[in-house]
């Protein structure tokens, strides 16, 4: 055979076997490589932070982080591409990628490469999301912020969800706030990585582009404005990029002023490829603090209700559903490693064995990320919140460190590596 003729089919093969890599959707469920996917991952928002080699980085540490993960079958990790707007915000996410509109810590930037680039030699798939409806990244509220909105609230401070709440839904009727985003999925997704060489919209490594951590809209007058935000925003990924998935990051019906027909909706278009939800039961008040033991079972309740209402509209919808958020405290809602983590085990385990039930008859739950992966970082036992140089972990800087975090330690690790294993048996045969 001809030596050209050779190298055509080499090449041919070559692009059939990159396609199969990346993440699509069948008839409802996730494939890659021509199999179904299902999967136990986890959040590891500060994965890119991590990557760099500038303040925060420790590139060490997020291979040692990465390989553990892969020993207990975590292969699916939703980061944050980065966080917005000054680096000297109490309780914000720093180093920040996007100092103002437009102008990126190329430090960080590398820092995404360096983690995508490690993932994919893993075989580990990211879910990136973009924006963040919370203050602790900047997000929303910094958009807002940049184009003269004055005085972001405080969640914390008196009647601060009340104010939150008004301030945030102004978002959506910012024209420049949203332009500035646009700009922004532009540029990470028109970004070619510096150590592969390869383009993000070529990347395998890359599962999903997410819009927001947990878009909410914040008012009833908003909604339409809201689901036309959404809709506009997974058009402009899917125009920029044709190989990956695009979804909301939406909590589900809590997340939707509870309106079950809003979060269909912006579920509904072709632009989203599946759904998602987070459950928090503390949040949620569907635990108390001080009895967690006591009202785990009514929460454990709540969280199938849950589950079952949203996978019944993904069926309704033909996607996935990916149960990508959801966390509880440790026993006795204490911060350190020596107190255990028996609810949280009981809980996880739950939600787990919905995943795998699924996995077992090709179903609708293709996936859960809990919240979030800690490793071997450990809290600093002198204070409960976050400060720069300590290490980063599965808490934001305005939780408690320790809150909801799963260290390398934990017995829930052995949980994780136990349903990741019974779920590629289940998806093998």
């Amino acid at each position: 055979m001809p030596f050209l003729i050779l190298c055509l089919l080499h090449i041919s093969v070559q692009a059939q076997q990159d396609k199969s890599a990346f993440v699509t959707v069948e008839k409802g469920q996730f494939k890659v490589e021509g199999k179904p996917y299902y999967y136990i991952g986890t959040n590891f928002w500060f994965g890119a932070i991590l990557g760099s080699e500038g303040r925060g980085g420790n590139r060490e540490r997020l291979l040692k982080e990465l390989d553990l993960m892969k020993q207990h079958g975590i292969d699916n990790l939703r980061v944050l591409v980065g966080a917005e707007g000054p680096d000297n915000i109490e309780f914000r996410t720093t180093p920040v990628l996007q100092t103002k509109p437009g102008i990126y810590n190329d430090t960080l930037l590398t820092g995404l490469d360096f983690l995508l680039t490690e993932m994919g030699k893993r075989k580990m798939k990211a879910i990136l999301f973009l924006n963040n409806s919370w203050d602790w990244s900047g997000g929303l509220v910094q958009y807002l912020n940049w184009n003269g909105y004055p005085n972001p609230p405080v969640l914390g401070e008196e009647n601060g969800w009340v104010k939150y709440q008004a301030y945030t839904t102004q978002f959506y009727t910012c024209d420049p706030c949203k332009k500035q985003f646009q700009d922004h999925i532009r540029f990470i997704l028109g970004r070619t990585n510096r150590y592969t060489k390869k383009a993000y919209t070529d990347d395998p490594a890359i599962m999903a582009w997410e819009i927001a951590n947990e878009p909410r809209v914040f008012s009833k007058k908003n909604k339409t404005i809201f689901e036309s935000w959404i809709r506009e925003t997974s058009s402009l990924i899917k125009s920029l990029d044709k190989n990956h998935l695009v979804t909301t990051g939406s909590e589900g019906e809590m997340g939707s002023e509870n309106d079950m027909e809003l979060f269909t909706r912006i579920h509904a278009g072709s632009e989203i490829d599946y759904l998602t939800i987070h459950i928090w039961p503390k949040n949620w008040s569907w635990i108390k603090a001080d009895s967690i033991a006591q009202t785990l079972e009514s929460a454990i309740m709540k969280t199938d209700g849950y589950i079952a209402n949203h996978a019944l509209l993904a069926r309704q919808l033909n996607k996935p559903l990916v149960i990508e958020e959801f966390g509880l405290p440790r026993d006795q809602h204490k911060f350190s490693l020596d107190a255990p983590t028996t609810n949280r085990d009981r809980y996880y385990a739950n939600i787990f064995e919905k995943v795998l039930s699924s996995a077992k008859k090709n179903g609708i739950i293709a996936g859960a990320n809990f919240w979030a992966y800690g490793g071997l970082a450990r809290p600093d036992k002198t204070r409960p919140f976050w400060k720069p140089g300590d290490d980063y972990m599965g808490d934001p800087g305005q939780e408690e460190q320790g809150l909801n975090s799963v260290f390398d330690t934990d017995t829930t690790m052995g949980i994780v590596k136990d349903y990741n294993q019974k779920i590629r048996s289940a998806t093998s045969q």
